[in-house]
């Protein structure tokens, strides 16, 4: 079985700048967030899809006040 562009969930997280659990919520919450193929109990994260999303959904701006 070739994996080649697919992420672990810690691998997803950090490329996305967000945490594992966070990764998690959006996978259940967000309708239009990459599902990942499961793999047993591992899930892996399709790379291009992950990318193609972050660039829909750009990461929040922290303003200094």
């Amino acid at each position: 079985m070739d994996l080649t562009g697919y992420l672990t969930s810690d691998e997803a997280a950090e490329r996305l700048g967000i945490n594992r659990q966070s990764l998690y919520n959006l996978a259940s919450r967000s309708p239009d967030f990459p599902k990942p193929k499961k793999i047993g109990r591992t899930s892996l994260w399709p790379e291009g899809e992950l990318d193609e999303w972050r660039t829909r959904h750009p990461k929040r701006q922290i303003t200094e006040q």
